[in-house]
């Protein structure tokens, strides 16, 4: 993971509890290295109202985010900005071996595909077209591949998502076999981890 920064420093206006311990929820701040790899064209708006539509529809987990821009495969689609640390839950993303973080904004909505449009990179807190995919056209419904960022999902599922080789069941990268993981661009903390596990014969 990219070096970060836990502040929980309040912000001026906000209020001290009596203990003297401030109730503002602490903030991961990413990386502000400055390397041609890490930086962000002047496009890319904060705003992702300018990239991307969520469409909330009716039932339970049922909504999901169309992208409102044309990107070619590899571009930078958006930065990770707001991040703060999290239990384990369905709209977690774990970030490294031991930090998960709630997202704080509409790309919570991006769903899993095992066909994915996206990608995460947790290390450089962005998320990227896929490289390996025809490029993001506007329309396109936004997905990345949930082990790519998750060892074990805290809510496995049945993907839906109907593409050629789907996954099936999808309960995180631990339980995936590494041929099959092999497929996809995977975090440094996924990789780290089915070393260790390959290499214990777990």
């Amino acid at each position: 993971m990219a070096p970060a920064v836990v502040s929980s420093t309040a912000p001026p206006a906000a209020t001290q509890q009596a203990n003297g311990k401030s109730s503002t929820r602490p903030i991961i701040t990413p990386s502000t290295a400055t390397d041609a790899a890490s930086q962000i064209p002047g496009w890319v708006k904060p705003d992702l109202t300018h990239l991307l539509r969520v469409e909330h529809n009716p039932g339970s987990y049922t909504s999901r985010s169309v992208s409102l821009v044309n990107l070619p495969a590899g571009a930078i689609f958006a930065r990770i900005t707001s991040p703060t640390p999290a239990t384990v839950a369905y709209s977690s993303v774990q970030a490294s071996r031991d930090l998960h973080i709630e997202l704080n904004c509409d790309l919570v909505y991006i769903n899993h595909s095992c066909k994915p449009s996206l990608v995460f990179d947790m290390e450089r807190w962005e998320v990227r077209v896929a490289e390996n995919g025809p490029g993001l056209k506007e329309g396109d419904e936004l997905t990345f591949f949930y082990p790519s960022t998750e060892w074990d999902m805290a809510q496995p599922f049945e993907c839906l998502c109907k593409a050629d080789g789907c996954k099936g069941k999808i309960t995180g990268a631990r339980e995936m076999d590494r041929g099959v993981l092999a497929q996809y661009w995977l975090n440094k903390h996924i990789e780290d981890l089915l070393a260790e596990r390959d290499g214990k014969g777990l």
